[in-house]
Parts: structure tokens; C-alpha cells; sequence
């Protein structure tokens, strides 16, 4: 199978000879946001939104601004990012099992994975879980310390005890770190924002409701604020004892969002979709004095993080992750390839009777195609962001050209 996605190249080249055994590996800190539109920050141009946290993070980052998650629904986009494997692959395609099979029954993917918390767990690494994790205790995924249970009598499905960081305050990650002295750590911080339920504090929606028409608009809006405002405090934490230089620092989000006007719910082209306001997300990478902050519109995919972690920490990959290196002194970008499935799982021995759509983006084009074929659509997204006008009619050369790409890829079946 051939390279599936541009890997973190620029941060691949500063990686190389960056750090050497009588250095100290570095922590690393991988902040999550939930159900972001890629345009929802100051840094990336928007008009309304504030987020002077973030914003302030992207000046000191590598900023991938062209950054995608492999597919649009959290669980699978998160079982892929600490896999470094498509959906398709570790078999996490949607939310939920089949309709009368038990939550349990899910688990046995995340307990045959690679996940990086646990191989960087196995190398002395103290590696914590906060915030959104679908696939029971926390133990399941190789860490060892965090917060969600996975005891379905006790109730909680994505999350649990897990879901209280971030809206209740961020001492379990500050606690943990503290007791980390001894060893370099990892942190998975994933709280449910700004996801729904859109409560912000009043202080925020009232800065927005002035400044939108619609209510629903308006507490999305203030949610991405309070998003950043509990991003700042975790930086502003690294700053205060000391940890920023020898802390990797990675942000990205699980998946997009379109908030609809007129009702508390996703536009159908963003979560859950195969287009950019669904798929695309902004990738950031700190680490001070080896990476330099800079901004490149080359195409990634989470899919690179895993390797890349494991790279940083000096932890060797295993064959699984090799798929997705992430050193590829490359000048020339390979396309990303993604897919959408059904939110519950048909079959979970079958990934490809639960596909919706199989997706790819070369260049400036993206070629989406439905499972049984006969939609598709062709995107030129630097001209047409928004995906507003299928041009796959005018370009039949280009459509073949992308389809034998994704079929090489994946064909779609089993």
C-alpha cells in the first residue's frame, strides 16, 4: 500500500539529529479540540470569534493550516489518531455497535492496537487521559494514569468522569503533572469543547449575542472562546513551572462543525461529512528551539501524529504505524485519503458495509465518492473552499485520475 498522507515533512526535517540520548526526552502535551470548524479562530480569519490563547499558540508553532482528520466522526477520528491507522484498519468506523450488541463488544480493537500511549507508557513515559476517550477505561488504551472508568454500570459512553475536565476546571491534568518530576509525561487532553450542550458562561454569550443574529450562533460562538480560554490556562501552567521548552505542545481538532441557525444541531456538510468543514482542521506542533514557527498550507493528516510522537520520544514504531511515517524527505506531496461512515456500526467485522463515502485531496483538487459509486463529486478547494460547485463533469481526466488513486488506496470492500 503506498503512502496515504504528506506527512509532517517540515517538522520531520528539524526532527533529524534534533535530539540525541544525553538530552532529556520531552513531555508532551496533545490538546483536542471537539466539533471546531477550521475557520473558527482568530488565527485562522475569523471575523467574530475570539481566541487570543490559541492565537498566541500559533505564533510560536508550526501551523499546518491545511490540516484533516481522516474521517468526520470523533471516535473513529480519535481511535485513528492514536493509532496511526484509518478507520478501516482498526475497525472503530462509527460511535455505537450494532443496535442489541454490548458497548463491550468495541473494546477488542482498542486492546489489539498499537496506541501510542501505550507503547510510550512502556518506555517510562507517565501517560494521562482527560476529556473524551470512547474506548472504556483509560486503561484499555495503554495509559497509565487518567480519569474515565469505562464502567458501563456506572454509567458514561464517551467519556464519564473523564468529560468533567475542562467545564469544571483543569486540577486532575495539573495534578498530574506535578506528580510527573520524576519521569517525562504525556497528556491526552480532550474535553468535550466546544461541543454541545452549548452552555457557555453568561459573561460569553452575552459578548456574542450582540454580535449575531441567531442564539444557537451566538453560544457556539462563545464556546470556542471558553475552548480557548481553557487551552490558555494549560499553556499559561507549562509556563509558570517551567515546562514549555522541553514540552511538545500538539493541537488539533476531532472534527468540524456548522452551526445551523435556526436549531441546536450540525449543518449536514460539516460533522459526520465527507467536506472540508467537516474533515479539515488546523495542526499545530510547539516545541521550542527545535521546531520553527512558521505556517505552511502543505496537506497532513492526523494520522501523522502517532509516529510523530513516537519519533520525539525516541520510542521505536511499530510495523502497523510505519504506514505513516513521520519523516519522508519528500518534495513531492502524496494525497490524503479519507472516508465517512455510518454513525452506527453496521458490522464490526466488516468496516465497508457501514461506508458512506471514500474521499481524497491532491493538490488543490478533492474527489469525493460515494460507497455504491454513483455520486461524485470534484472540488477545486482553493478556488471553491466552501465546496459549492462539483466540477466533475468538465474534469473527467481528473476524476479517473483520483479515482484509481482511491481505489489503490482502498476500493471500498471488503
Amino acid at each position: 500500500m503506498r503512502t496515504m498522507t504528506l506527512v509532517l515533512t517540515v517538522l520531520a526535517c528539524v526532527l533529524v539529529g534534533a535530539v540525541s540520548a544525553a538530552e532529556p526526552r520531552p513531555n508532551v502535551v496533545l490538546i483536542l479540540g471537539d466539533d471546531q470548524a477550521w475557520t473558527d479562530y482568530g488565527f485562522m480569519g475569523h471575523e467574530v470569534i475570539q481566541t487570543p490563547h490559541l492565537d498566541r499558540l500559533a505564533k510560536q508553532s508550526l501551523v499546518y493550516t491545511h490540516g484533516y482528520v481522516p474521517t468526520s466522526l470523533c471516535r473513529a477520528s480519535l481511535m485513528s489518531l492514536v493509532t496511526g491507522q484509518y478507520a478501516h484498519q482498526h475497525g472503530v468506523t462509527g460511535n455505537d455497535p450494532p443496535k442489541g450488541t454490548p458497548r463491550e463488544a468495541m473494546l477488542k480493537f482498542v486492546r489489539e492496537a498499537p496506541t501510542f500511549p501505550r507503547l510510550l507508557s512502556g518506555k517510562g513515559y507517565r501517560t494521562f487521559q482527560a476529556g473524551k476517550w470512547w474506548e472504556g477505561s483509560f486503561r484499555e488504551g495503554g495509559f497509565t494514569h487518567g480519569m474515565t472508568h469505562g464502567d458501563p454500570s456506572r454509567g458514561g459512553r464517551h467519556g464519564d468522569e473523564g468529560l468533567k475536565i475542562g467545564r469544571q476546571g483543569l486540577q486532575p491534568v495539573f495534578d498530574f503533572i506535578e506528580a510527573s518530576s520524576d519521569a517525562p509525561f504525556f497528556v491526552w487532553y480532550a474535553p468535550m469543547l466546544p461541543h454541545q450542550p452549548h452552555n457557555p458562561p453568561e459573561r460569553l454569550l452575552a459578548k456574542y449575542r450582540d454580535q449575531v443574529d441567531s442564539l444557537h450562533v451566538s453560544k457556539y460562538y462563545a464556546m470556542c472562546e471558553w475552548w480557548d480560554e481553557s487551552c490558555g490556562q494549560l499553556l499559561d501552567y507549562l509556563d509558570q513551572k517551567q515546562l514549555a521548552e522541553n514540552t511538545i505542545v500538539i493541537y488539533c481538532c476531532d472534527n468540524g462543525w456548522i452551526q445551523q441557525p435556526d436549531k441546536p444541531m450540525f449543518d449536514s456538510k460539516s460533522k459526520r461529512s465527507p467536506y472540508d468543514s467537516g474533515l479539515r482542521t488546523p495542526i499545530m506542533i510547539r516545541w521550542p528551539k527545535k521546531v520553527e514557527p512558521q505556517t505552511s498550507d502543505s496537506l497532513v493528516s492526523t494520522l501523522s501524529i502517532a509516529r510523530t510522537v513516537l519519533d520525539a520520544c525516541q520510542v521505536p514504531p511499530p510495523e502497523k504505524m510505519a504506514a505513516h511515517p513521520a519523516l519522508l524527505p519528500s518534495a513531492k506531496s502524496s494525497p490524503l485519503f479519507g472516508e465517512t461512515f455510518e454513525h452506527d456500526v453496521v458490522d464490526l467485522d466488516a468496516p465497508a458495509k457501514s461506508l458512506l463515502f471514500r474521499w481524497t485531496r491532491d493538490g488543490d483538487w478533492k474527489l469525493i465518492v460515494s460507497a455504491d459509486g454513483q455520486q461524485v463529486e470534484l472540488y477545486n478547494v482553493a478556488a471553491d473552499p466552501r465546496e459549492t460547485k462539483n466540477l466533475a463533469a468538465e474534469n473527467e481526466e481528473v476524476v479517473a485520475r483520483l479515482k484509481r488513486q482511491l481505489d489503490t488506496w482502498w476500493p471500498g470492500r471488503e
